[in-house]
């Protein structure tokens, strides 16, 4: 997520830049206003991206006091009018990401109604959290754990809306409990489970999409993503910068242990550079299986 007024009165580039290798890639925004939604939607079609989605879920106490995330979830109104302002701004599609509800309520109606007025806008993919947000007395972290799951709210909201994309978000571990709620929405999203352990989305186009299954290693990927590394470090970025986001592939496999200690401990040094990564590598290739 990046708010507006660090695309308005920041540093742009730094917000926005990114490596065609990404694509496809979406900007998540935060902020209330629609004019100012607006000016930083256009600068993301400007930047190449090819979704402009609106936070409505983020529960964090900086995010209030900005009044956007999910407090606005109590301001629908408002909600469809900055995604009115995005869709009149950008050619591209315009999403938006929110909660079941906030706090302690306990009705469905609230959410349907929510989605209702929002719709008006024109938007036609909602990713809901099938979560509450609490706004006080939880931590980011734990409003991604405590408040408990309404998959059968999201359920619900493909029949009563079923001309809207649903796609739903959160509890989702593995690709057998994305199988299990595909029946009844239009997708999933997977967020903490695939950044914690990469190698789950190996398998995705094979289990979920019937594509024939490759016979790649962890260390077979890894050795894809040097010459990024490469290209990135010569641009002056640092290692640690791109291999914290891989520590996890070898979670539960042997040799993972030795290769998370080795980049934990020496990616972050001025010198290292792709053979710092080649020798964490060295430690799992032993044990390393096919996929």
């Amino acid at each position: 997520m990046v708010t507006t007024g660090a695309l308005l009165h920041g540093d742009i580039a730094r917000h926005l830049e990114f490596n065609a290798s990404e694509h496809p890639v979406a900007l998540q925004l935060g902020g209330a206003v629609p004019e100012e939604l607006a000016s930083a939607a256009r600068l993301g079609e400007q930047w190449g991206y090819q979704e402009i989605n609106l936070n409505c879920g983020c529960p964090s106490d900086r995010v209030q006091n900005g009044r956007f995330g999910a407090c606005l979830m109590s301001e629908p109104q408002l909600v469809r009018d900055c995604l009115q302002a995005m869709q009149d701004a950008v050619s591209i599609p315009v999403t938006i990401k929110h909660r079941t509800g906030i706090d302690q309520q306990n009705s469905y109606s609230v959410l349907r109604d929510f989605v209702g007025i929002v719709s008006d806008s024109g938007c036609e993919v909602f990713i809901v959290h099938a979560r509450n947000a609490w706004l006080q007395g939880l931590s980011p972290k734990e409003n991604r754990e405590v408040p408990p799951l309404h998959y059968d709210w999201v359920y619900q909201l493909k029949q009563d809306f079923p001309d809207l994309t649903i796609v739903l978000n959160g509890g989702l571990t593995s690709l057998a409990d994305c199988e299990a709620v595909l029946p009844h929405v239009d997708g999933v999203m997977l967020g903490r489970a695939p950044y914690q352990n990469p190698w789950l989305l190996a398998a995705v186009d094979h289990v979920l999409f019937a594509d024939k299954a490759r016979h790649r290693t962890r260390s077979d990927v890894l050795e894809d993503l040097i010459p990024y590394i490469e290209a990135m470090c010569e641009d002056g970025a640092r290692l640690h910068h791109m291999t914290r986001h891989v520590l996890g592939l070898f979670q539960h496999q042997p040799g993972g242990r030795q290769f998370r200690r080795h980049l934990s401990e020496n990616a972050h040094r001025p010198e290292a550079d792709t053979d710092t990564l080649r020798a964490a590598i060295a430690l799992t290739r032993r044990t390393d299986q096919l996929a």
